[in-house]
């Protein structure tokens, strides 16, 4: 890979050097020059307004696939604390890993993380890279694209997997482009196949499955839908390396500044995508305001509120409550689906279900071919019965 510096189109503005996450440029009498510090991750080229600093990379045919190693994860970080999915991945990770002979590694940014490597090592990693900085506190597309372009030019990662979540889903395809590389969103399955990530998703509505390689291209890359793998056993005993990956991040250099968070959950409402028990309601429900039976089922089992795709789009509640292939994969221990058909785009989202529950007035509605437990029956009628029978024996137990 040559990096080419185009110095007769070159201002000296600065603005490369406030966008390099390695602190990898200067300018020296009035010209940008790129030190032995760069890692190629193209933060510069993406905000030189006068196109003076170009990448020329390898192309396929010169790459020598056996310098590529190990399989990555990507460890998402909400409120200080590792999101469940981290874990899943990693435990799938393994797997993989243990196929190739190859370790598994998380990669993590942020400020003051380092604290959380231990329960990584628990969860499977091998070897950790650590980028710190308190710019990164925060996550911006620019910022954490480009550290993690420079990870994986200067370590050479075989398999990248990150977390189908607003992050993973947006940080995902800008590494791609930048790195010319294959990607395949929304992945329910991975597994290795002749050497390579076989990495299984829905296609056509989620009426087939679609299995794809990225053969020419290193590393291969998949984001994974929560809930759909298995979360392993921590092993607290397992350790493992902490790689520290130098960073310098010039918060002036940031094209996208957010300046004010807007939670569209309802306040003090569970998340479906980390609870154990969720109470599902569906067009059945009939109206925003029938919901009220759905909360107080809710309530009393301590559990999330979802909703099908039809009960968002007519406003009864919000995106955040979405369980489905275009919402959110869930996989609780325990799934109460109250007035829900049962499309095949909802079932694809809650089937993994330890244990479901359907209420429905029409027998042959198709959530009852999935169902561990169905009562045909009138919901407004049946879930009110429900709730005060589970109030009663909770009060028993008290």
């Amino acid at each position: 890979m040559v990096l080419i510096n185009i110095n007769e189109k070159c201002t000296g503005c600065s603005r490369c050097l406030k966008a390099c996450p390695f602190d990898a440029i200067k300018i020296i009498n009035k010209k940008a020059v790129i030190g032995e510090e760069c890692t190629l991750c193209s933060a510069c080229v993406q905000v030189c307004e006068f196109n003076a600093i170009e990448i020329k990379r390898k192309e396929t045919k010169e790459i020598d696939f056996s310098q590529y190693r190990d399989v990555w994860v990507f460890v998402e970080i909400k409120d200080n604390k590792i999101r469940k999915v981290t874990f899943e991945l990693l435990g799938k990770a393994k797997e993989l890993a243990d196929e190739l002979k190859q370790d598994v590694c998380a990669v993590i940014l942020g400020s003051n993380v380092k604290k959380t490597c231990p329960e990584l090592f628990a969860y499977g990693a091998d070897k950790i890279y650590l980028a710190e900085d308190s710019a990164l506190k925060e996550y911006y597309t620019d910022t954490y694209s480009s550290v993690i372009v420079g990870m994986i030019l200067k370590y050479n990662p075989n398999i990248v997997i990150y977390p189908a979540t607003r992050i993973g889903r947006d940080m995902a395809p800008r590494i791609a482009s930048t790195l010319k590389l294959g990607l395949t969103a929304d992945c329910t399955g991975l597994s290795i196949k002749d050497g390579l990530l076989l990495q299984s998703r829905p296609a056509f509505g989620g009426n087939i499955m679609a299995d794809i390689v990225c053969p020419m291209t290193r590393p291969q890359m998949a984001t994974i839908r929560p809930n759909v793998m298995k979360k392993p056993e921590p092993d607290y005993n397992r350790n493992g390396r902490i790689v520290e990956v130098p960073v310098k991040i010039n918060q002036e250099g940031l094209r996208v500044v957010v300046k004010e968070i807007i939670k569209t959950t309802i306040s003090g409402a569970k998340s479906i995508d980390e609870s154990d028990i969720i109470v599902s309601g569906g067009r059945g429900v009939g109206s925003k305001e029938n919901f009220k039976i759905i909360e107080e089922l809710a309530n009393v089992l301590n559990a999330a509120i979802g909703a099908s795709r039809a009960a968002v789009d007519l406003g009864w509640r919000p995106k955040t409550c979405q369980v489905g292939q275009s919402g959110t994969t869930v996989s609780p221990k325990i799934y109460v689906a109250c007035g829900i058909s049962g499309a095949i785009q909802h079932l694809v989202g809650m089937k993994g279900s330890e244990v479901i529950i359907a209420i429905n007035k029409d027998r042959e509605a198709q959530i009852f071919t999935v169902a561990d437990y169905g009562i045909v029956g009138d919901l407004h009628k049946v879930v009110p019965l429900l709730t005060e029978e589970l109030k009663k024996e909770l009060k028993k137990a008290e």
